[in-house]
């Protein structure tokens, strides 16, 4: 009897023991950094959810519900994605202060589309220096495009130069004889754009170029930088101002009477937070580029993309504007990474997920326009590429001409 009774306990062992075996053969095909467990991807980022650029904000609220809709549908291969977002008011000391705080005690598995040249530019080294991914920056230096000497930072929107040269291609092909102003921020952004200007300008430059106008974050105003611009009789004005500086300039040529053709850069066309601010009276005629579909052109009204969009946008986050570039842009960088979370399965390593974002294919997300497509490699680190240039109507943007590229 004391025989038969041991039996069963030898049998339940031998049966544990297995269980176990198996559920060690299993684990041994998963891989984990700090921020990652069977059950989360812990995420980090800033945003500036303060400050002068707040308007940027909406990028990380619509992020924010988008993870959410994943999460109740499941997760990421049945992890829940923990998207912890700071505010940094978009300045890089708090960035930086916020950052270390996010690696080095939240521990996130890496950070991703903080907003900002000036802070994704203060935090990169130390990013690089521990081998956490700073992925899909959401700014747009030539910096965040250099997998050579910073492989572990990749951007997202095309490169401030690639814009600009998008706009100076247009110009001399349209308007050879313009005599152009630029405005821009009095930062590193800012001298990005002049050099871009420059270089794609070439030899035409010194005549073409009649008259530059920096600014400072810290201005209360650009008034005095507009009034310079029209004084150097500038029939082109190429606006690559902030969206608080960009609704005044608008605001401004209108006050002044003066009516320069005037190109405005990708990041401050957004109908609500510029446009409408700026008077939408005045800013009709605008011309800008884009590399995704807007919401409000009728002809994405059956786009299967648009609809998916428009379905998320009413069950997730209602209360976003959806005229709004920033909302279609931070919904767009999202469904990237999840694809790249995807793709990298039970290897949640911070090397694996930097070379799945560096091995896209030919992938199309919802809202990118049609004949645009992404492609990455180990040598190329630009995700879009491609803008199509478009003009306001005094209602909606409408795209025109061909895709075009730098």
């Amino acid at each position: 009897m004391r025989k038969g009774w041991f039996r069963p306990t030898i049998g339940v062992a031998i049966i544990s023991l297995g269980l176990l075996a198996a559920a060690d053969l299993f684990a041994e095909g998963r891989k984990y950094d700090p921020g990652a467990s069977d059950t989360e991807i812990r995420i980090g980022q800033t945003m500036p959810y303060s400050g002068p650029v707040s308007v940027f904000s909406v990028i990380g609220k619509v992020q924010a519900a988008y993870f959410r809709m994943i999460n109740e549908r499941g997760g990421i291969n049945g992890r829940r994605i923990n998207l912890i977002s700071y505010d940094d008011a978009a300045t890089p000391a708090k960035t930086v202060e916020r950052v270390r705080k996010l690696v080095e005690s939240d521990e996130v598995l890496f950070m991703f589309q903080s907003v900002g040249n000036a802070p994704n530019i203060a935090i990169q080294k130390y990013l690089n220096d521990r081998h956490v991914p700073q992925l899909f920056a959401g700014g747009r230096s030539m910096r965040f495009e250099d997998p050579v000497n910073f492989p572990w930072t990749m951007g997202f929107a095309p490169n401030l130069q690639t814009e600009i040269r998008v706009y100076a291609r247009f110009i001399l092909d349209n308007y050879p004889n313009a005599r152009i102003g630029l405005l821009y921020q009095n930062d590193e952004s800012g001298k990005e754009y002049l050099a871009g200007l420059k270089d794609a300008l070439g030899a035409r430059a010194p005549a073409m170029l009649a008259s530059e106008a920096p600014y400072d974050m810290t201005d209360p105003t650009i008034d005095s930088q507009v009034v310079r611009l029209k004084a150097a009789d500038v029939d082109v004005l190429i606006d690559m101002a902030a969206p608080k500086f960009a609704a005044q300039a608008i605001r401004k040529t209108a006050e002044l009477g003066w009516k320069p053709l005037h190109l405005l850069g990708v990041g401050s066309s957004s109908i609500d937070a510029v446009l409408v601010p700026a008077g939408i009276e005045h800013a009709r005629g605008l011309i800008s580029a884009s590399s995704f579909k807007e919401a409000s052109d009728p002809t994405w009204a059956d786009d299967a993309g648009m609809k998916r969009w428009s379905a998320f946008m009413a069950s997730y986050y209602p209360e976003g504007d959806r005229n709004s570039l920033f909302t279609t842009y931070g919904y767009s960088a999202a469904e990237l990474l999840v694809r790249v979370l995807r793709q990298c399965g039970d290897d949640l390593s911070r090397d694996n997920i930097m070379r799945q974002a560096a091995s896209l294919k030919d992938v199309r997300l919802d809202l990118l326009l049609p004949g645009l497509a992404i492609n990455t490699s180990r040598t190329d680190y630009r995700v879009v590429k491609e803008f199509r240039m478009m003009r306001f109507t005094g209602e909606r943007w409408q795209p025109f001409g061909p895709v075009v590229a730098d």
